[in-house]
């Protein structure tokens, strides 16, 4: 995942010097419409033995109403998470309020604040079953504009999640996780 992540910020530090010249602050906190996508790692920290380290996928296409205020929905893959004999896999959207800072030249900061709607598919020795649930997040990031266009982003976003594993076995005690999903992790924006 290393490997990955410095590949893909290598490439696209050296695609951006070479598109690039030099561009002023108007440019770079033009509005308008962005994608994006997020790789990173996820830590999924919960009661009992239910800890997992994983990978982490996000689409994003967000609005940038001025310099400072931007509306951010995303599809998100957190993976499969747990062991053999327990576990679960979730995905979602997410929508956010994201409030940006510029900091100097192409560099910003930003945080977010949202609301998840995901989906687990749960799994206990055989037996499977499905629960969607809604959580709060907050995130913060930095984001490095190379071009009016083109921009690489660093953030970390904490889910406030609880997997009730509980609802989704009635018949199974003592199966209640309280879960938090912690996500850090890199990706490229463009906007239009």
């Amino acid at each position: 995942m290393k490997k990955t992540i410095i590949a893909l910020s290598t490439l696209t530090a050296l695609t951006s010097f070479g598109l690039s010249a030099q561009q002023t602050p108007d440019e770079i906190n033009q509005s308008g419409i962005y994608v994006g996508g997020n790789y990173g790692y996820l830590r999924v920290e919960g009661e009992d033995d239910f800890d997992d380290d994983k990978d982490v996928w996000q689409g994003i296409l967000g609005y940038k109403f001025n310099t400072w205020v931007a509306v951010e929905g995303s599809y998100i893959d957190f993976g499969d998470y747990g062991s053999s004999l327990a576990g679960a896999e979730t995905d979602g959207y997410t929508l956010a309020l994201k409030g940006m800072v510029p900091v100097a030249g192409g560099l910003s900061a930003y945080a977010k604040l949202g609301q998840l709607w995901s989906d687990t598919d749960y799994r206990l020795a055989g037996v499977t079953t499905s629960e969607d649930d809604e959580s709060l997040f907050v995130g913060a990031g930095l984001s490095y504009a190379f071009s009016p266009n083109l921009l690489v982003n660093a953030e970390y976003v904490v889910y406030d999640t609880e997997l009730d594993a509980e609802a989704a076995f009635d018949d199974i005690d003592d199966t209640n996780f309280e879960t938090d999903l912690k996500q850090a992790s890199i990706g490229i924006e463009y906007r239009f």
